[in-house]
């Protein structure tokens, strides 16, 4: 019995041990070294190929990113179940979508989903994999070439690869997914994208303190004669990850190194150079592949419509001719304005640009356009624009002014619109396919605009309709667990007794909340919409405020820090009281032209401003220089009047207030009102006793209703108990009206 109870444990410990060789370190014997490798998809010229029985099938690569974000979690949570990846594939696939990309390695979930939802299927969902770069390494490293940053890379990859054949465990660590991965999903893995868009330091600092490590020659990828150190170290990344995969499961697919325009192959003229901060090149004609190499490789770009805009830079300054922008290259060198190595050897961007290419089919200028055609032109092998989209966020930071096709401040509608003609633009253009960002949106992402203003700790725990880059979805995550509490639309049945706030003469205010908005029903008897104008004061900060507000004449009986006006429907807005407009305490060097913290506002400042986002803070460049810009702003107070609500036929998505009858209903972002932090009811304290912006927990706002009598009286204001829903966050799911219209396209136009 004894000898038996030892064989067992013997057995179970050797298990456990081979286990943990195999499936944990990756160990493997390669018993059949002659057994051919295969690829089910290969590259040939500029288009992809899928292997068929009798001949090779072109294939377009149409295709949705998806992240790992749910209202409430945080992306490192991979808190998306099987049964959410189910439906989601389901109807990805039914907009006329046939491959998903993600970006890094996720939970187990997310493989068996894929692999159920593909086993037995006539017309499979395909994936491309990411293998992502950690930020903190790159940032605290700065050398591509350093242990912890390559090592991990390689690593990296062979665990990718280990996970789509279904021979992987991973606890938990560094970011990434976990779980026990035994579904092979190989047979619908099209190619991996290795890396993200390069910071431009770490492509510099990486070639310049390894130049000399600046050529690689595998059995699958070398590089060419004018390689940069960084792309070098892309293409040994490359060959071993080819290597890994060929060597231990037979197989090969495709291979891409993510890039952007910052790090695009061309060179730009000296202005645009200097106020775009485009100083580095990585280029892929430089790694080249081997016969080796069946599948093949292809560029991957995440190319937007409205930023960088390049083109629409070299227009400005009379800049297309390509003798004139290698002159102002070479002066620019000469002058030491340290140009980086890799531009020295880069072609000019006017040498792939022919005019024909600014128009496109709608007769627009269209530098969108212009930008991809000299990508594909320039490409010997397929391209990929791997990220392209628009948000329907309420906050907008960047313009696109020749096609409107902008970083923000976009309906539903206008998103799908813009979606179809970013598709047609990258498919005129040549490129062999592309992958629309993004499935979902996600409120956990911040914007560059925003940040200053939000607790970044705390954004996966509410909705921020100001922070655009929260809502790039084409499935949206609406407040509420089946329904929202309100919807700006006319229809005041959801609104109760209990709502009611401020009852004063023949004006009636109600109050009530979630997690994406305030929202306000105001009721005047006999209110006249095209000439009456409502005031609502409201008082969130104990630490300023006035009693007054000098641009309308209006007197309030707290002192109130914001006061919305309601005066039409073209001349609505939010107000700010000075002292709490944090535009002038996050920017008011640029746009204002001094130091807000030297002389401050006034605490009771009875002067009221209008609330701004910024598109851009300029650049300090020399003079004369036609690039030479001041900080760009944008009302984003004012407020718009349509129907918000998602069942109507009149749905507008931007919506802020509407009239019905003798009731004006609006929604206010929290953001707007200068929540940092909604969720635990934090706001923003007092800049100037702090020197920035800091939080303030509040408990209770206070409130009132008035209209212009034109005698100034003091509106009267009671208060509003405030209780915030910690991580407790509550949405629904509801695929937006941009979704439907890309259905169309893809599935009815002639192009599905």
């Amino acid at each position: 019995m004894k000898k038996f109870i030892i064989a067992v444990c013997a057995a179970v410990l050797a298990i456990f041990l081979w286990n943990g060789v195999y499936y944990r370190l990756g160990a493997y014997i390669n018993i059949d070294p002659n057994r051919p490798v295969t690829s089910f998809v290969t590259v040939e010229g500029k288009y992809i190929y899928l292997k068929g029985k009798s001949e090779d099938i072109p294939f377009e690569i149409r295709g949705i990113d998806m992240g790992a974000g749910m209202p409430g979690k945080w992306a490192t949570d991979y808190a998306i179940d099987k049964e959410t990846y189910l439906r989601w594939f389901k109807q990805i696939q039914e907009m006329g979508a046939n491959t998903i990309r993600i970006y890094t390695i996720l939970h187990d979930d997310f493989y068996n989903a894929f692999y159920e939802y593909n086993y037995g299927r006539e017309e499979p969902l395909f994936l491309l994999h990411g293998v992502w770069m950690d930020d903190y390494m790159i940032n605290s490293r700065r050398d591509a070439y350093d242990d912890d940053i390559y090592q991990t890379l390689l690593e990296d990859c062979r665990t990718v690869v280990d996970i789509i054949h279904g021979k992987k465990t991973l606890s938990l660590g560094r970011g990434n997914g976990s779980g026990t991965y035994r579904k092979d999903i190989s047979p619908w893995v099209l190619g991996y994208l290795m890396g993200m868009e390069w910071e431009s330091g770490f492509v510099a600092y990486t070639d310049e303190k390894s130049q000399d490590r600046n050529s690689y020659s595998g059995t699958y990828l070398y590089t060419g004669p004018n390689a940069t150190a960084f792309e070098a170290m892309l293409c040994q990344a490359g060959d071993r990850m080819i290597e890994y995969e060929s060597q231990r499961y037979k197989q090969q697919r495709l291979m891409a190194f993510v890039n952007g325009p910052a790090t695009d192959p061309f060179v730009y003229p000296a202005e645009v150079a200097a106020y775009r901060h485009k100083t580095v090149c990585v280029d892929v004609e430089h790694i080249k592949s081997r016969a080796a190499f069946q599948a093949g490789m292809f560029a991957s770009y995440h190319v937007y419509p409205y930023f960088p805009d390049y083109l629409e830079l070299m227009d400005e300054a009379s800049l297309y001719a390509e003798e004139e922008i290698n002159e102002r290259i070479d002066r620019a060198v000469r002058e030491n304005l340290k140009y980086h190595l890799s531009l020295l050897n880069a072609p000019g961007i006017g040498d792939y640009i022919r005019e024909e290419d600014y128009y496109d089919s709608r007769g627009r200028y269209n530098t969108y356009r212009a930008y991809l055609k000299a990508l594909n032109r320039y490409h010997t092998i397929p391209v990929i624009i791997s990220e392209y989209g628009v948000t329907t966020g309420r906050g907008m930071a960047q313009r696109d002014i020749n096609t409107r096709r902008n970083q923000g401040h976009m309906t539903e509608q206008e998103q799908g619109q813009a979606l179809v003609e970013c598709y047609q633009d990258i498919m005129d253009a040549g490129c062999a396919g592309s992958c629309l960002f993004t499935w979902q949106d996600e409120w956990f992402k911040r914007t560059w605009n925003t940040l200053p203003t939000i607790d970044d700790a705390s954004t996966a725990y509410w909705s921020d309709w100001q922070t655009n880059g929260q809502y790039f979805g084409l499935l949206s995550f609406d407040p509420g667990k089946e329904r929202s509490v309100c919807y700006v639309d006319g229809d005041i049945s959801e609104w109760g007794s209990e709502d009611t706030a401020v009852s004063s003469g023949d004006m009636e205010l109600s109050v009530k909340y979630d997690e994406k908005f305030l929202y306000f029903l105001v009721k005047k008897d006999g209110f006249d919409q095209e000439k009456d104008t409502l005031y609502i004061p409201i008082d969130l900060t104990p630490k300023s405020g006035s009693t007054w507000c000098r641009n309308y004449n209006v007197g309030f009986e707290r002192g109130c820090d914001f006061l919305i006006v309601i005066q039409g429907r073209e001349n609505s807005r939010v107000m700010v009281q000075k002292r709490y407009e944090a535009l002038l305490a996050a920017y008011g060097a640029v746009f204002y032209r001094g130091d807000p913290y030297i002389n401050p506002p006034e605490r009771d400042s009875p002067d009221f401003e209008r609330i701004y986002l910024p598109l851009s803070l300029g650049e300090m460049l020399p003079d004369p220089n036609p690039m030479a810009a001041k900080g760009e702003k944008y009302e984003t107070g004012r407020l718009r009047y349509g129907n918000g609500n998602p069942e109507s036929e009149e749905f507008d998505s931007l919506a802020d207030f509407i009239f019905a009858g003798d009731y004006a209903e609006i929604r206010i972002p929290w953001q707007m009102l200068n929540f940092s932090n909604p969720s635990d009811m934090m706001i923003h304290d007092d800049y100037y006793e702090n020197y920035g912006i800091e939080d303030l927990h509040i408990k209770r706002m206070y409130v009132g209703a008035g209209w212009s009598d034109g005698t100034g009286c003091r509106i009267p204001m009671e208060e509003v108990p405030l209780k915030g829903w910690g991580r407790n966050a509550k949405a629904h799911e509801r695929l937006k009206k941009s979704y439907y219209i890309l259905q169309e396209y893809w599935t009815h136009d002639g192009t599905g």
